[in-house]
């Protein structure tokens, strides 16, 4: 009879850690194998010592190279694990049971895997999970991981920095594994995914050797391989604080929610009524870059969330208002174009919250303030139509799109373009070319009223998505749209009447 082979995890470093299943496996082993590199110190071994026995064989596995020893790696560790295994094949054959020791768990990112697929086929395998760095990484900070429908994204550093940023992007909670001299791609690709400001790193967890700090503090030449970045749950830094106490302890009675639009930009596209409800609230609630464009006070909570959790912050501002607190929900633009107070109402719509008064005031929405800069775009009949599929599907938008210039409306596009979505410019432009015709002009206006405004008009043949991203919106004329030179530059617009 042969022995078993075992890949037991130890947990990412206390060693209290280590499940009860593991202690017993390494107390009653055969033999006991480690791997180290070339200094022969194992982190694994280590973590088992308290639980060896005098009379155990043990097999240290001493990796040959690293990767600047060589160019060709992958082949020097395939023949590096087929001598392993050997080795330990030897054991199996004469019925010594193996426990491979493995930090964290062994099936995750682990060494043990290399020898489990050379040997699980003619031995008896089992691997024994053990905790992971990142959900001890997580359990340290004292930050879950993901919460409700949230999705967790597991990377290697290793990864090309522009793929990690799509990913990171694109994903809601992640852990970013093997440091060390890839930190500086990483934090790269962090901050391009916009997510540096929610990430943190975390060293040696568990351990006496633990460092924690936010990933945006982190010097480069001080980062080992045992390390990660994590971007843990965004739902729950929005809703861990607790609500505040109502503004009239006591009374019981509601107070209000107002989605107030922001305009486009600074104060001086907000109108006196949103300026007056902002002053008086006693909460305000929005996506973070949106709440940062309302001057701090602080007299005033604020409760900042990521854009994608347009429910729950409404959620969290009406039962605020329940208590009796004025809450602001703030939108950029006009809170009924695309924005929060849609999302506001559908939830204020439920029976528990019919009893909280709700206002909507209304603002300056980007497609009027893009058609002021270059004229009269949107002089006659036209549409306003996103170009986002994260709501809606893809072939919705294109029916909507063939319908509308089949009807020769002009149309204001908003969100045309993001990191993820980059063909989608495109592919409208083909479907408007079947109506259009290829001189139509198109206005792009971008960042309109801030700092990096710009605004230039070209074909609709032209229109290919270069320099179009979130910020921008688009303006499409009609058949009857005009560009006529005028000595200040084009003007833009769409004659009030139409040809009979």
């Amino acid at each position: 009879m042969t022995g078993h082979l075992y890949g037991v995890g130890l947990g990412p470093g206390d060693p209290e850690l280590i499940t009860v299943k593991a202690v017993r496996l390494i107390e009653a082993a055969d033999v006991i194998v480690h791997h180290a590199a070339r200094h022969g110190r194992s982190v694994a071994r280590k973590i088992a010592e308290p639980h060896l026995r005098d009379g155990q064989i043990e097999e240290a596995l001493i990796y040959p190279v690293t990767t600047e020893a060589t160019d060709d790696y992958q082949r020097v560790l395939d023949e590096f694990y087929e001598s392993c295994a050997a080795r330990l094949a030897e054991h199996l054959d004469a019925g010594r049971d193996v426990v491979v020791l493995c930090a964290g768990d062994p099936f995750f990112y682990g060494s043990y895997m290399h020898l489990h697929k050379r040997l699980s086929g003619r031995y008896p395998a089992t691997a024994v999970p053990g905790v992971t760095s990142v959900s001890a990484a997580s359990a340290e900070l004292g930050r879950p991981l993901v919460e409700r429908d949230e999705v967790l994204t597991v990377l290697p550093g290793t990864l090309p920095p522009d793929d990690l940023a799509r990913r990171l992007a694109a994903t809601d909670s992640a852990a970013v594994l093997k440091l060390g001299r890839t930190f500086g791609n990483v934090r790269g690709a962090v901050d391009e995914a916009g997510r540096l400001d929610d990430a943190w790193y975390v060293e040696r967890a568990t351990t006496g050797g633990q460092r924690m700090q936010p990933l945006a503090d982190v010097d480069a030449d001080t980062v080992p391989y045992f390390s990660l970045a994590l971007l843990p749950s965004r739902v729950h830094e929005r809703t861990r604080r607790e609500l505040p106490a109502p503004r009239t302890p006591g009374d019981g009675g509601p107070g209000e929610v107002v989605i107030v639009g922001l305009g486009p930009a600074g104060r001086d596209w907000l109108t006196p009524e949103a300026q007056a409800a902002l002053a008086a609230a006693d909460d305000l609630v929005g996506y973070a870059p949106y709440l940062a464009r309302v001057p701090a006070n602080p007299r005033q909570e604020r409760h900042a969330s990521d854009n994608r959790v347009e429910s729950e912050r409404a959620e969290f501002a009406l039962a605020l208002a329940a208590r009796g607190r004025r809450v602001a929900v703030v939108s950029s633009g006009d809170p009924g174009v695309f924005a929060m107070a849609a999302a506001v109402l559908e939830v204020a719509a439920e029976e528990r919250w019919k009893h909280v008064p709700v206002r909507v005031l209304p603002g300056l929405t980007a497609a009027n303030a893009v058609a002021s800069r270059i004229g009269a775009p949107l002089g006659h009949d036209y549409c306003v139509l996103s170009l986002s599929d994260r709501l809606k599907p893809w072939d919705v938008i294109e029916r909507r799109l063939a319908a509308v210039a089949a009807a020769d409306l002009a149309i204001a596009i908003y969100n045309p373009a993001s990191k993820t979505r980059t063909a989608q410019v495109a592919r409208a432009r083909d479907v408007l070319l079947a109506h259009r015709d290829p001189e139509t002009p198109v206005v792009i206006g971008r960042d309109v009223g801030g700092p990096e405004e710009s605004v230039r008009v070209i074909r609709l043949a032209d229109l290919d998505g270069t320099g179009v991203d979130m910020r921008c919106l688009l303006l499409i004329g009609s058949s009857q749209t005009r560009v006529a030179e005028r000595g200040d530059g084009p003007a833009v617009f769409t004659p009030r009447r139409y040809p009979a």
